[in-house]
């Protein structure tokens, strides 16, 4: 029989160092929840499921923020134990106050940050089982951490959607529009989508620039093409293209010509 020494660490390091499919610590501990989906025992990798839980919880009381995660994951969905909101909500936590500070670019920063968006679920939401109330602000907080220091895509486009709502972050489109660009240069197809939909139809004072907005709104149909996002991107797209008119379509072409990849610098100015 294995030793339970560092079971857990060998298991994710291989996750963790998995090519193509798994590009971030956060995608191969996701990519690992997902396998044990329905799982009651470890016995196919040779190794009983509590022992497996055990040595995951010792590399939690380590600190160790991809055993954190992967724990907290798989007490959120029920994947290979019971569902816990509590002890989930904990393992988030731990990761957020420990490891707030680590360094922004890494291993451990995607963990980090992504720990700061689920506890801006908590806050928004509100968590009647671990004792937490809606807390706007908080939330609000945790998804600013998350998007500014950490430069996390996912909280990065968050933050871009709070700038539209005046029960969020109050309206600016140009800050939305800076914060979704953020997240649209790193392949974030639904910022993709947002900041698309927020030139081509201009918000407010906030001028139209159509054909920027059409460019960026083909950049997400082919970023979220096969994804759970295609359909939301797609009805963007869909919406603009009934009422672009030829020339704002042939100019939205250009731009997409003279961009070597999807993550599209144009250097686009917010004022």
């Amino acid at each position: 029989m294995r030793t339970l020494s560092h079971v857990a660490i060998a298991v994710l390091t291989v996750c963790a160092a998995a090519p193509a499919q798994a590009q971030t610590a956060i995608d191969a501990a996701s990519d690992f929840a997902r396998s044990m989906d329905g799982i009651t025992s470890m016995d196919s990798i040779g190794v009983p499921n509590d022992t497996f839980i055990s040595a995951l919880e010792s590399d939690a009381e380590a600190g160790r923020p991809l055993a954190l995660w992967q724990l907290g994951t798989m007490y959120e969905n029920g994947e290979g134990v019971d569902k816990d909101p509590v002890k989930a909500f904990g393992y988030y936590s731990q990761i957020a106050i420990q490891h707030a500070d680590t360094a922004p670019k890494g291993l451990e920063a995607d963990i980090v940050a992504r720990s700061f968006v689920k506890l801006g679920d908590y806050f928004r939401e509100g968590a009647p089982e671990v004792g937490l109330k809606q807390d706007p602000v908080e939330s609000h907080r945790m998804l600013m951490h998350a998007a500014s220091y950490f430069g996390d895509a996912e909280a990065q486009y968050r933050v871009g959607l709070l700038y539209q709502q005046e029960d969020g972050l109050g309206v600016s489109p140009t800050l939305s529009a800076r914060w979704l660009q953020a997240a649209a240069s790193k392949g974030h197809c639904l910022a993709q989508a947002g900041l698309g939909n927020l030139l081509f139809n201009g918000m407010d004072s906030y001028p139209p620039r159509p054909a920027e907005g059409l460019m960026w709104l083909n950049v997400a149909h082919n970023t979220c093409l096969g994804t759970v996002d295609q359909a939301v991107a797609d009805d963007m797209l869909n919406r603009a293209l009934s009422s672009a008119s030829p020339e704002d379509r042939a100019a939205a072409q250009a731009m997409a010509s003279a961009s070597t990849s999807n993550s599209v610098e144009l250097g686009i100015e917010f004022n």
